[in-house]
């Protein structure tokens, strides 16, 4: 009642207030991860999980590619088929485009890092709010098993 209910509802008042706008959000959730997890190094610099819907996905993805000095993990380090997360329960029973985006922890542990990667996120961003494909309402369903559709929030 504290933190989950709020935190799920501001999401839909947002989503509402933005579809009532005249233009269908992207949903963008942004993490972090450990550098090692159970005695493994994790090489990714940052991860794009996603489920069946790739469209936000593919225009970040493709905003990261040719960067050697970035690996970029596609449903690294976790798989982003999770029924009932914020992506599924805002992103995928709507129709919304949606990526969740996770940043290695020891990259982003300070303010000079934190700062270096909101700076490389804009052009990625910007990238996946250019295409119209991802203002569109579209259902792709889940790996996770059948997706009940429901209609966007109203403001």
């Amino acid at each position: 009642e504290t933190y989950h209910r709020p935190y799920h509802h501001a999401i839909d008042r947002v989503i509402a207030d933005t579809a009532a706008s005249g233009r269908l959000p992207v949903l963008i959730s942004i993490h972090s991860f450990t550098a090692s997890w159970r005695g493994r190094d994790r090489p990714w610099h940052i991860g794009c999980l996603w489920d069946n819907d790739d469209r936000a996905t593919r225009r970040f993805l493709a905003a990261f590619a040719g960067q050697d000095s970035i690996v970029v993990g596609d449903n690294e380090p976790y798989d982003g088929a999770l029924k009932n997360d914020c992506m599924y329960r805002h992103g995928t029973v709507y129709g919304l485009a949606h990526v969740l985006i996770e940043i290695r922890q020891d990259l982003i542990g300070g303010a000079a890092g934190a700062a270096a990667w909101a700076e490389r996120l804009v052009p990625a961003l910007e990238a996946v709010n250019a295409d119209p494909d991802c203002h569109r309402l579209q259902m792709f369903g889940s790996r996770t098993g059948p997706v009940t559709a429901r209609p966007l929030p109203s403001a």
